[in-house]
């Protein structure tokens, strides 16, 4: 089942974004503290989850868990957030597992397993594995451990100004809610810093993953 499939599919449901977001933060409210990609030796157990911090990059970003669901099943801002680093195969979405466990859960919720089982096989095709201690907020923690400088979330206790002031001093991130991320993520402006030259558009299919152009 292709990324493009489950978009199709998708489009037979009418889920609001604020039934999904309530969704993602009832699993957080009573998930187990102890799950993450590590072990009891501190090895990560999925394949190929590399356990080391990356160096901070404006085109590594992170979507929260209830952004990603709302991207499949409710459009609108996050999946117009989303569709400009899906067109873009130079930036790169971080997610751990823990991460888009939430987000499988809340798609099963709202929709069904099925399209929410096909939907976290196809995003493999798309995110860049990272792993994270237990007991870490899976956006943030990801966001950590991979480099992102950007975190997209619908969850007001992240987005809200209090939480900017708290993270400003810890890690070099942004999180903002997708509409404010669309209006100043800017590929133009991006490309030139991160991969070198004149910006040459998109290069890739926001559903397909496919390469255009």
């Amino acid at each position: 089942m292709s990324f493009a499939d489950c978009f199709e599919r998708a489009a037979d449901y009418d889920v609001a974004e604020d039934a999904i977001r309530v969704a993602v933060a009832e699993r957080r409210a009573t998930a187990d503290p102890k799950r993450d990609d590590t072990d009891a030796d501190g090895d990560t157990t999925a394949v190929d989850h590399e356990h080391v911090d990356r160096e901070p990059s404006p085109a590594r970003v992170v979507a929260d868990a209830d952004v990603l669901a709302a991207d499949l099943l409710a459009g609108g801002d996050s999946r117009e957030s989303l569709d400009g680093l899906r067109a873009h195969s130079w930036t790169t979405l971080v997610a751990s597992d823990p991460l888009l466990d939430d987000a499988t859960a809340a798609i099963g919720d709202c929709a069904n397993a099925d399209l929410a089982s096909d939907w976290r096989n196809a995003i493999e095709s798309w995110r860049e594995p990272v792993a994270h201690p237990a007991g870490d907020h899976p956006a943030l923690a990801s966001a950590y451990r991979g480099g992102a400088m950007h975190v997209v979330s619908l969850d007001p206790s992240l987005t809200g100004p209090r939480a900017a002031a708290s993270l400003r001093d810890r890690i070099p991130v942004s999180v903002r809610e997708p509409r404010a991320f669309a209006t100043v993520f800017s590929p133009g402006r991006l490309y030139p810093e991160v991969v070198g030259g004149e910006y040459p558009g998109p290069d890739r299919d926001p559903r397909s993953l496919e390469p255009v152009g």
